[in-house]
């Protein structure tokens, strides 16, 4: 029997709503954050880029707030229960902080991979490291057969990219043109998701 490993973008594909965006309304940045992911889901600004500015407009809040918060996230429920039933082989990479999603990643229930805050009293002072995802994908690949990547977006295209399997998964919002490009499979709802996943863990 093959071995199969499935790694999750978290926002968006695990959650049914973008957790930055929820942040900044909470915290009364929601415009300016607005402006930012617009602009980076439509390509004119890199990912990279905007997430330092996102983290910028939020980085004087208190780190506990915000993972008391993100544990509320909505999620996909019949998605957290395929990663649960199937927590050894499923991973998080997520470019989220760890500081901030620590607590819904672990409420989800398996591994994770995040980008990584420097944090001083309880606040974000800077960024120690931006989460690669085609890296975490090139580390799930080791021992095993296929991995299988889950995203939505243009900062989940070379993770899509470098996987033996990319979906592209469109519940939550439409994905990204250069995320479907780099697709083997599109889906468009929860139920047509986890029929998907289910397939592959015997076909793979």
């Amino acid at each position: 029997m093959s071995k199969i490993r499935f790694v999750f973008d978290l926002d968006g594909t695990i959650t049914s709503v973008e957790t930055l965006p929820v942040i900044a309304k909470a915290f009364h940045v929601h415009e300016e954050m607005a402006e930012l992911t617009r602009d980076t889901v439509a390509g004119k600004i890199p990912w990279r880029r905007s997430f330092v500015r996102r983290v910028n407009l939020l980085k004087h809040v208190p780190v506990g707030e915000i993972d008391k918060l993100l544990e509320k996230t909505p999620t996909y429920p019949d998605i957290v229960s395929f990663i649960q039933n199937n927590s050894d082989v499923c991973t998080i990479a997520t470019g989220n902080l760890d500081c901030w999603v620590g607590g819904l990643c672990k409420k989800i229930g398996c591994d994770y991979y995040s980008s990584v805050a420097t944090v001083s009293d309880g606040e974000v002072i800077g960024i120690k490291n931006i989460i690669d995802k085609a890296e975490v994908v090139r580390n799930q690949q080791r021992g095993v057969d296929k991995v299988v990547f889950i995203g939505d977006s243009n900062n989940d295209v070379e993770a899509m990219r470098q996987a033996d399997v990319a979906i592209a998964y469109g519940a939550s919002h439409m994905p990204s043109k250069y995320c479907l490009a780099a697709a083997d499979h599109v889906v468009y709802s929860e139920k047509d998701l986890i029929v998907l996943l289910l397939d592959l863990q015997i076909s793979l």
